[in-house]
């Protein structure tokens, strides 16, 4: 006696399960301007590339004789899959079915997922595009499938980020649980005008608290980029595809490995002399910051997360001579580049990541100090830029800080590592306090006197802006090198062919002490 009929069962349950919520829910999908779950998979990964896992999860509907007459499969497709090679996992809520409310074996797929990810020691890629738990719990008749307190799942999350590179895209609603998710992650990205990322929805919120608010104006793009819960925005899902795959092109694929190494073809003696004019001889006149990261790194290598969130600082990933490496710049255009509560915490999270996934960290510093005055008090400046500081300082990675202009006050040291390097143009300034609050705090009293104090106020800042300025501190050897603009990507990439080596001891995990 064979096991044709189960066999034969098996092929159906799987062709079923491909058929997700059926033409109409595809159709409905497809008409939200949203693609369906397997067709982002598709788009993400190589081509033939997808190892599913779990076809056959979901619940099935039997006859008296036991033959199968309908099939609900598990509303979270997974599997392995391959980026320019590298393998991952990749998985997200299908919104056909239940509107990506998890039934059983879905919440189950998506845990399993995680540890999938952290099992194989390989990168994991979710798209989130679903509204969490529901009220009528698995079957759909208010029958509830998992306690209220499920560890399990929230403990994946927190060991998935601390041993592979985790990405997530908001590509349609996302709230509750998949929300979290997404902020779990060391990458995300949303879609424009289709994702929108909540606590709650305006159902729930307008039933608790009275407010009446579409869901993108509860949670889209204009709302969380600016407050930090995503990094990136994307124009489209090809778009949020383009843009996972990049930022994991610069990671290992854990923390027991070295980030990959990618030969751009870039010389990594080029000498822009563009470098000689960036920075403005009035020091009160900004300049681009990005720009300037351009000329340095490889071209068309630097990738920035986070830019409206703490918009005065820039963070992003990029290469040096094919190595992968973190940059940290200012924007001066915002309050002069000035550290502020949102901007500490971005720096900070990104310091974390680099030192998580062994990136040598570039800083070119133009510091002006934490923001001042009655909101940065309310933010809590102090605190968060405090916790960064201690983040830089309990950093293991290797850094070079190339100070470009104002290196001042207590925020200057979240931008020099242990034991880095420390290189400086001739635009650098150093000091406890930029020129103009220094002056004005040493010299109330003359100034107050003074017959003419504009002109004893710019005499004294002349004066003292040359003791802080860059030459006096090279011969006092308070930096390591003046360079000429120019020399910098040349010193960089060598700098970095001596670090590489100290990479090999920091592989593994990292660990800190509680900071404020």
């Amino acid at each position: 006696m064979s096991w044709k009929d189960e066999a034969e069962q098996i092929r159906k349950r799987r062709e079923l399960a491909k058929g997700l919520g059926g033409p109409d829910g595809i159709a409905r999908q497809h008409a939200k301007g949203r693609l369906t779950i397997r067709e982002r998979i598709a788009g993400l990964v190589d081509g033939g590339s997808f190892e599913e896992q779990g076809e056959t999860a979901g619940q099935a509907e039997l006859d008296d004789d036991g033959n199968l007459t309908g099939f609900q499969p598990a509303n979270y497709i997974l599997g392995f899959g391959k980026l320019d090679g590298r393998r991952v996992i990749v998985g997200g809520e299908d919104f056909t079915l239940r509107g990506g409310s998890p039934n059983a074996a879905g919440l189950r797929k998506s845990v399993f997922a995680e540890d999938m990810a952290i099992r194989y020691r390989v990168p994991l890629v979710r798209f989130l595009e679903g509204g969490g738990g529901s009220v009528s719990g698995a079957s759909g008749k208010g029958l509830s499938f998992s306690p209220v307190y499920d560890r399990p799942r929230f403990k994946s999350l927190a060991d998935a980020m601390a041993i592979v590179p985790v990405a997530a895209a908001a590509c349609g609603p996302v709230a509750g649980f998949p929300a979290a998710r997404l902020a779990a992650s060391h990458f995300s990205v949303m879609v424009k005008d289709t994702a929108q990322v909540l606590v709650a929805g305006p159902a729930v919120v307008e039933r608790a608290l009275g407010v009446s608010m579409t869901k993108e104006q509860l949670g889209g793009h204009q709302v969380h980029l600016k407050n930090g819960t995503v990094d990136n925005l994307a124009k489209d899902e090809a778009d949020a595809f383009t843009q996972v795959r990049r930022f994991l092109s610069y990671m290992p694929q854990n923390v027991w490995e070295l980030p990959p190494v990618v030969k751009t073809g870039d010389d990594p003696a080029r000498a822009d002399e563009a470098l000689l004019e960036i920075i403005p001889r009035d020091r009160r006149k900004p300049y681009d910051g990005r720009k300037l990261v351009e000329h340095v790194v490889d071209l068309g290598s630097f990738f920035e997360l986070g830019r409206r969130f703490g918009p005065g600082q820039i963070v992003g990933l990029a290469r040096l001579d094919g190595r992968p490496v973190g940059i940290i710049a200012a924007d001066c255009r915002f309050a002069a580049g000035a550290m502020t509560a949102h901007g500490s915490q971005k720096v900070r999270r990104f310091v974390d990541l680099c030192d998580t996934f062994h990136l040598p960290i570039l800083s070119f510093v133009d510091e002006p100090g934490f923001m001042i005055g009655p909101d940065a008090e309310q933010a809590g400046t102090i605190r968060y830029g405090t916790a960064l500081v201690l983040a830089v300082m309990q950093s293991r990675v290797p850094w070079v800080s190339i100070v470009v202009r104002k290196s001042f006050g207590v925020a200057a040291a979240a931008h020099y590592g242990p034991d880095g390097l420390v290189l400086a143009w001739p635009s650098a300034e150093m000091g406890a306090l930029p020129v103009e609050g220094g002056v004005a705090v040493a010299f109330a009293r003359q100034l107050a006197e003074a017959e003419d104090p504009d002109a004893l106020r710019a005499e004294l800042e002349a004066k003292m802006a040359a003791a802080n300025g860059a030459f006096p501190r090279g011969e006092q050897f308070n930096v390591h090198e003046l360079i000429d603009p120019r020399e910098t990507r040349a010193r960089l990439c060598a700098w970095l062919e001596w670090v590489t080596p100290l990479l090999e001891a920091q592989k593994g995990p990292t660990g800190y002490s509680i900071r404020p």
